[in-house]
């Protein structure tokens, strides 16, 4: 599969744009485990332009990331041009532009999936930023506003033709939220169109080698984005990789094995954030990597809540001794 000269290779498995969650640290990680292609957390078109800070802070990328795409949203045209181009400085390898969110301060807004609704406008905004940038551009979306507006068939069709190089569905409306299951035929009927020739990347449930590869096998997508399960359990790349090429599930890492993974994303933290930011923000991961771990309550509770570096790496000694 290619996106525009970008070669990832057959069956790619992207690393899906989550805020709070796809920061240097963890895309350090999940690179280590072969996610083949990453986005940075989604980024304001109006904060970029307004240059504050949280925003900017964003566009921090680094060479080992690459193939890697930054990915922006909002809901007026101007601003999202002149974001994309101020993204494009940063040297990512894609633009891409976000139609998916459904949060509701961001939807409300006309941003997001919010823009499904206006689907013209939706075309209209790619249209110009392709035109604006030098490198390619990409979107990622969902199958309509509503269970009534499932205009994805349509719609991908028509903004391959702004020029877009590939296309990541959700197989969930905006209304959905992440509710239920998400619904593949639509994602499978795009990639049957004849007319499309651009790669259609599929999103959605994702969450184990074997669900991977049924996605691959029964719908013909040409690349996997996961998203919610790649949260403490980055390895979920390398064991997806793993099982299409040879149909073999690899064990899960142990406890001793989680706790140098969590070693590992805890000092690329520090190293990228400082001390005190990159402890703050690593607390939402630490806990997530000893999931279903028994009588760990009171320890999970020390882990996000301790503030020395020092303590933290005691806690993940004490993890390994204990349950290791």
């Amino acid at each position: 599969m290619k996106i525009s000269d970008i070669e990832l290779g057959d069956k790619p498995v992207f690393l899906a744009p989550m805020e709070d969650v796809t920061d240097p640290s963890f895309r350090y990680i999940c690179k280590h485990f072969g996610a083949d292609m990453m986005y940075t957390e989604f980024i304001a078109a109006d904060g970029l332009i307004r240059d504050a800070s949280k925003s900017v802070a964003k566009l921090d990328i680094f060479d080992y990331e690459r193939p890697i795409g930054i990915q922006i949203y909002g809901h007026e045209i101007a601003s999202m041009i002149e974001a994309a181009l101020l993204a494009e400085q940063a040297n990512p390898d894609v633009i891409d532009i976000n139609f998916g969110c459904p949060v509701r301060k961001i939807a409300a807004r006309g941003a997001g999936s919010g823009m499904m609704q206006f689907p013209d406008k939706m075309i209209e905004m790619t249209r110009r930023i392709v035109d604006a940038v030098k490198i390619p551009v990409t979107v990622k979306t969902r199958l309509g506003w509503d269970e009534n507006s499932k205009i994805i068939v349509e719609l991908a069709e028509r903004l391959q033709d702004t020029g877009i190089s590939a296309i990541t569905i959700h197989g969930r409306t905006r209304s959905q939220l992440y509710k239920g299951e998400a619904d593949w035929t639509l994602i499978g009927e795009v990639k049957k169109n004849q007319r499309m020739h651009i790669p259609v990347i599929g999103n959605g449930d994702i969450d184990s080698p074997q669900k991977a590869k049924k996605m691959f096998d029964d719908y013909g997508v040409d690349g996997i984005m996961i998203g919610r399960a790649s949260f403490g359990q980055p390895w979920i790349f390398k064991n997806i990789k793993h099982y299409i090429k040879t149909d073999e599930l690899l064990a899960e890492p142990t406890v001793s094995e989680r706790v140098e993974i969590a070693k590992m994303h805890f000092a690329k933290s520090l190293e990228v954030k400082g001390e005190r930011v990159g402890l703050l923000e690593m607390r939402r991961h630490l806990s997530c990597y000893f999931k279903g771990l028994p009588d760990f309550k009171e320890t999970r509770l020390k882990l996000v809540t301790t503030n020395e570096p020092e303590k933290i790496i005691e806690l993940l000694n004490f993890i390994n001794e204990r349950w290791g």
